[in-house]
Formats: structure tokens, C-alpha cells, sequence
């Protein structure tokens, strides 16, 4: 056989037959009685083992659980089989996640809470970042880019199957992805983002949490970090001569996709880091700690830790205070430190390094030239700019 080609379900020409035969399509009793989704589709287990095989982390691993979730309630709701599906069930499938539709059917087919274990987390639990993106895609439309990152997840699986000569439905690449909005994303002026780095001083009554939550602002836009880099952050990550001052300015990260990188901390905020760390005196790994909260009361010392929906939620507040009018968060700091340091000098490759980017283009993503750069190289370098006399 040459496993090179897709081994075609041949009813994927006739759905309508297929869903009338009881041994491949979902019949209303199955349906009843509660299918599991994991049912739905073939060989889940198996592809979800191999990604860990193939050293996925486990926050991708668990993206994967629920694009496939959400497909197989697709199935469900509709009495399809999946060696059945056609190109005609993907577009509804893509109009099933625009309009929010599948928010109601995975409450049916998924009653439990569908961003809790089911999903699985790391062993240490050491963060939010995954669950607050979980909860953010139950919270209705879908953006053409979640879409599409959903439809990849389709692709890969069907790949997969391929690869263990599987019987698939139809080829991964006859899945088209749909076309993204194009949109530039505006980033604040740098005194703006100044200002919110040292909005905590001014707005957190609370020493304790004042200090905390500008160590973690002046860490965003000193390194570039992710925000779910610097919530994963322990404190046997920085080179301590003792527990509260910096031996070393570098860190060493691993980010996403499990690339590793050296980020830097600036003077002044290794300053403000050595500082909260001063008023630190628990025993706890996180370098980011709740100071109250379930978070704080738990017996497990590696969920102790801050979480994302805080930080962005106070981010939100802190913008709001000080009138900021882009839309900011700690994405956008690590937007600003790539943009302002470009327009410092630095050069594009190694912005993709400190960003952890594996592509330069992806870095041109977040290096864009500032409307005051824009103005000035066009006053600078234009051929017809002086009033001839």
C-alpha cells in the first residue's frame, strides 16, 4: 500500500447514506444516552500520546483536547459520523464556532465544568495561562484567527491518522483555512507605558502588593517576557546571592513551544525585583505569590501563585486610572519593549531573540515603525521636501 495517500472513507461521498446506517452514523439513542466525546473520534488517546511523544508541551496538549472536544459535540449535535464528514460539514463547522453555537451544545454533551480536569493540567499546576485562555474560548464568537488555530487542530489530527493508516474522511489539506482580519495592533506611547509600569505606586494602598505588582510590570517591559513566562517563574529561576538580591541580570526561560532563551532585567528593575523580594518570607517557589485568596490557602505550594486573570485584570485598571485610550495589557508591554527598543537601534534579529520568535517574520509582527518615526524619516529623507525660492 503507499501510505502516502490518504486512506479516503468511501462514504465521505454520500453522507446522507452513511448517517442512515446504523453502524457508522450516531443514532438519536446513542445520542441519549450521553456519548462520551471522546468516543466520537477514533484514536484520540493515541494522538493526544504522541504529542507528548513528539514533546509538545502540555498547555498545547491540552489546546488540542479541547479544539477535538468541541469538533466531536459538533458531530453529536448534528448525527454525523466521523468517517463521513465532507467539506460541506467543515464550513458548518466553521459557522458553528463564529456564531457561538457551540457554547449551548458542549453544555449539553459536556455538562461538567468544561475548563477543569477534564482538560488535564501540568504536573507542578504551575499556572492559570492555560485555563484563562480555556475560559476565554467558552465565552462566545470566535475570532478568524481562533478558527483557523481549531481547523489546524483538525488537520494535524487527521494527519496523524493518516500516518497509522487510519481510515480518515477526507485529505488534512482539503481543510482551507479561512481568510484573518488584518489589523495593526496600535501600541501606547512610551510615557504612556511608563506611567502604567508605575501605576502600583500610586494606586496600591497595600506595600506588600504594590511592591509585588511593579516588580512583575518593570519584569514585562524590561525583558519581553510572555505573561504566562513570567507567571511560571520560580524563584530558583534568578541567580539569588541571597534570597532577596540579584547575583546575575540574565534569566534563563523556557517559553512557548519549549524554546529556551536568556531574557535581561535593566538596572532599574533588578532594582524593583530585589524589593518585593525583600518583603518576601514564606517558603513558597513561585516568584509571584496571591497574598490572599484560594490561591494562598491551598496545601499545594506550587499553586500558590499569581494568576494571569489577576494581572490582566489589573493591568485593565490601572490603564483605566490613568486614561490610556489604546487597548493595553501585558501582551501590549511586550509589544511596546520590542517596538521602543527597534526604535532605540536595536536590530531585528536579535529582537527575534529576545522575543523567543522562531521566524524573523513573526518579529516584524511586533517591530512596526511609530507614526513619530514615520513623521520623521518622512520629514528627513524626502526628495521634494524644501520651499524652493
Amino acid at each position: 500500500m503507499d501510505t502516502t495517500t490518504p486512506l479516503i472513507s468511501q462514504d465521505s461521498a454520500n453522507n446522507e447514506s452513511a448517517t442512515e446506517t446504523g453502524s457508522e452514523a450516531l443514532s438519536s439513542d446513542m445520542v441519549d444516552k450521553g456519548t462520551k466525546l471522546l468516543d466520537v473520534l477514533p484514536m484520540q488517546t493515541e494522538f493526544f500520546l504522541d504529542l507528548v511523544n513528539t514533546n509538545y508541551s502540555q498547555e498545547t496538549v491540552d489546546n488540542y483536547k479541547r479544539d477535538l472536544e468541541i469538533l466531536a459535540a459538533f458531530i453529536l449535535s448534528n448525527k454525523l459520523a466521523f468517517v463521513s464528514l465532507k467539506k460541506l460539514d467543515i464550513s458548518r463547522y466553521v459557522e458553528f464556532l463564529r456564531t457561538g453555537r457551540y457554547l449551548t451544545v458542549l453544555k449539553k454533551y459536556k455538562p461538567t465544568n468544561v475548563y477543569g480536569k477534564a482538560h488535564g493540567t501540568s504536573e507542578k499546576k504551575k499556572s492559570s495561562s492555560s485555563a484563562s485562555r480555556r475560559l476565554s474560548m467558552y465565552s462566545g464568537r470566535l475570532s478568524s484567527r481562533s478558527v483557523n488555530r481549531m481547523l489546524s487542530a483538525i488537520r494535524s489530527y487527521l494527519r496523524f491518522l493518516i500516518d497509522i493508516d487510519h481510515q480518515v474522511p477526507l485529505p488534512p489539506d482539503s481543510i482551507k483555512l479561512i481568510k484573518s482580519e488584518k489589523k495593526e495592533t496600535q501600541v501606547a506611547e512610551f510615557e504612556e507605558l511608563v506611567r502604567l509600569v508605575e501605576a502600583p505606586e500610586t494606586y496600591e494602598k497595600k506595600r506588600k502588593i504594590r511592591f509585588r505588582n511593579r516588580a512583575m510590570l518593570e519584569m514585562l517591559f524590561s525583558t519581553g517576557m510572555r505573561i504566562s513566562e513570567l507567571i511560571n517563574l520560580d524563584r530558583h529561576d534568578l541567580k539569588l546571592t541571597d534570597n532577596s538580591h540579584l547575583g546575575d541580570s540574565k534569566i534563563y526561560i523556557i517559553g512557548k513551544g519549549r524554546k529556551q532563551r536568556f531574557v535581561y532585567l535593566t538596572p532599574r528593575c533588578s532594582f524593583y525585583l530585589e524589593r518585593y523580594l525583600q518583603t518576601r518570607d514564606d517558603d513558597f517557589p513561585a516568584l509571584f505569590i496571591p497574598y490572599r485568596g484560594l490561591r494562598h490557602s491551598t496545601q499545594d505550594p506550587y499553586v500558590v501563585r499569581i494568576s494571569v486573570n489577576y494581572l490582566q485584570s489589573k493591568i485593565k485598571e490601572y490603564r483605566t486610572y490613568l486614561g490610556i485610550i489604546v487597548p493595553t495589557s501585558a501582551h501590549s508591554l511586550r509589544h511596546g519593549f520590542a517596538t521602543y527598543i527597534a526604535e532605540n537601534g536595536a536590530n531585528p534579529a536579535v529582537i527575534q531573540r529576545l522575543l523567543g520568535h522562531a521566524s524573523l517574520s513573526t518579529t516584524s509582527k511586533y517591530v512596526h515603525s511609530s507614526d513619530k518615526v514615520a513623521e520623521q524619516t518622512h520629514q528627513k529623507h524626502h526628495p521634494l521636501k524644501d520651499l524652493s525660492e
